[in-house]
């Protein structure tokens, strides 16, 4: 819904305003700057990205409609199963774990909280890091860096994808040019006509500019910087099961580990003190 309100008011304000200040409509209809200026840029996209980058490029507009996937219910469920795994260490021991975190699908502890078993990358990389827990991993600073190292990687990886549409709103006004000025070469080719029909063809031209900064600033750049707000924000699920685990390790008591993960949260989806104390003691019972 968002996505959709920001795109109808950037036509009611352009195409509006253009019209209420008497405008024509049909001189914008130029489709052959469209197909000059995009397949261009799509063309450009194609060389400046890799295979996995053009992958993703079909994901784009679901991950903007979407919006963060992780709410503060999402939240509220890593934060208790994070709880779970600490509180059945601190019971029966690390050992306690290799059940579950071998076959996380069959396990009586994970299968109780369905959002996060649905997020593969977050189930592999919690159970990794508790494999090397019971391993025998227990340098709070060495497992710190690794778990950066991944994350960044993972970063990483999510940034090609905003660095890639941002390539678009950096490129689509120089094509813009490109193609008014191929508009004007056309027009000059015609310079013996009436000044009526040269007007015409010259503010053709001229929408080809309009055109490539446009859908650069109205539409590719908000995009990139969409795309790098949803990804930060998700960023924050990992980093709370990051510092949770690391305060585990650390010896810290499981309620106050998962203070920990919970501080490491946005505000606007961070559980309170008292929300995360009333679904960790509605958890059901070890067995």
């Amino acid at each position: 819904m968002r996505v959709i309100i920001g795109v109808v008011v950037i036509f009611a304000s352009v195409i509006g305003g253009y019209i209420a200040m008497g405008g024509h409509l049909e001189v914008l209809m130029q489709p052959f700057e469209a197909v000059i200026i995009l397949g261009a840029a799509f063309g450009a996209y194609i060389i400046g990205n890799t295979g996995p980058v053009l992958k993703q490029t079909g994901s784009i507009f679901g991950i903007l409609f979407r919006g963060p996937r992780y709410t503060k219910e999402a939240y509220v469920e890593l934060l208790g199963l994070q709880y779970t795994l600490f509180k059945l260490v601190q019971a029966k021991g690390v050992l306690a774990l290799e059940q579950h975190i071998e076959n996380p699908e069959e396990s009586s502890i994970f299968t109780r909280f369905p959002m996060f078993m649905k997020n593969h990358h977050a189930v592999v990389f919690m159970c990794d890091y508790l494999r090397m827990v019971t391993l025998g991993t227990n340098v709070v600073h060495e497992m710190e860096s690794l778990m950066d190292e991944e994350l960044e990687t993972h970063h990483q990886e999510n940034d090609r994808l905003v660095g890639a549409v941002q390539s678009l709103a950096d490129g689509t006004p120089a094509l813009g040019i490109v193609a008014a000025v191929l508009g004007v070469i056309k027009t000059m080719g015609s310079i013996s006509e009436p000044p009526e029909v040269l007007g015409h063809m010259i503010g053709g031209a001229l929408v080809g500019t309009f055109l490539g900064v446009f859908v650069a600033y109205g539409f590719f750049g908000p995009m990139a910087q969409s795309l790098k707000n949803i990804f930060d924000a998700e960023a924050k699920y990992f980093l709370s099961m990051k510092v949770g685990l690391l305060a585990h390790m650390s010896g810290y008591a499981p309620s106050i580990a998962i203070e920990f993960a919970r501080k490491a949260l946005m505000s606007e989806v961070r559980p309170t003190f008292a929300e995360i104390d009333e679904a960790t003691a509605n958890l059901p019972a070890l067995t």
